[in-house]
C-alpha cells in the first residue's frame, strides 16, 4: 500500500468524538445495536440495518469523507468478537515479518448485515484517513478476507493498524506472492471504520 495522506488533528479528534455515539435502532437481521463504540459501520445494499441514517451534525469524518447513507448496520469489538475467528499469518509489508491476525471473514459480517452476495456484488472499504479500495465478493471469497480485530494475540489500536483492518494471507496465494509487499495489500486499508455494498 502506498503512504496515505492523513487529515488534520481536528478531524481525528472527530473520529474519536463520533466513535462513542450510540447505534439509533434495532435490526430485526443481524447483531441487534452496540452497547459499546461502534467500530464499523456498514452501509448500501445491506438489510433492515440497526441504525438510521446519516446524520450530517454527528456523523462528522463520514461527512468530511463524503459518505451518504439511509440506514446502516454498525458492529463494536463485542459484536465482532463474537462472530466465528479466522486466523492468518501474513508476511507484513511494514517490517516483512510474519504475523499473527485474527478476526471474522469478511463475507460473514456481510451476512450478518443482511447482505444478498451475488456475482456482481463489490465492497467500497474505507479506513479513518479516507484510504479506500473496492474488493469484489468474489474476491472477499478467493482471498478469504477477514475483518481483523487482533494483531499477534492483541487487541489492534487505533493509531497502529487497528482497531480493524480488511486484510488476507497473501503468503498463501501464488498471484499475490509474485507482487510485492506494498502491492499485495493496496486493497487492505488498515483502520477500516466503513464498508459500503454496491453492485457492478
Amino acid at each position: 500500500m502506498q503512504k496515505r495522506d492523513f487529515l488534520n488533528a481536528s478531524l481525528l479528534g472527530a473520529v474519536a468524538g463520533a466513535s462513542v455515539l450510540p447505534t439509533l435502532a434495532h435490526a430485526q437481521n443481524g447483531p441487534k445495536s452496540a452497547s459499546g463504540p461502534t467500530l464499523l459501520t456498514v452501509s448500501g445494499l445491506i438489510g433492515t440495518g440497526n441504525r438510521g441514517a446519516f446524520d450530517p451534525a454527528l456523523d462528522q469524518m463520514m461527512g468530511k469523507q463524503k459518505l451518504q447513507f439511509a440506514k446502516a448496520q454498525t458492529f463494536d469489538f463485542a459484536a465482532l468478537t463474537a462472530m466465528p475467528a479466522v486466523t492468518i499469518k501474513p508476511t507484513l509489508e511494514y517490517d516483512g515479518k510474519v504475523h499473527t491476525l485474527k478476526g471474522p471473514l469478511l463475507l460473514d459480517v456481510m451476512k450478518a448485515s443482511g447482505v444478498k452476495v451475488t456475482a456482481k456484488t463489490a465492497f467500497f472499504l474505507r479506513a479513518v484517513d479516507g484510504y479506500a479500495a473496492q474488493v469484489s465478493a468474489a474476491d472477499a471469497a478467493k482471498y478469504r478476507f477477514i475483518v481483523a480485530t487482533h494483531l499477534d494475540g492483541r487487541p489492534m489500536a487505533l493509531g497502529g493498524l487497528g482497531p480493524l483492518w480488511a486484510v488476507y494471507d497473501a503468503d498463501r496465494f501464488p498471484d499475490m506472492m509474485a507482487k510485492t509487499l506494498p502491492e499485495r495489500f493496496a486493497n487492505c486499508p488498515w483502520a477500516t471504520y466503513h464498508m459500503e455494498v454496491k453492485e457492478g
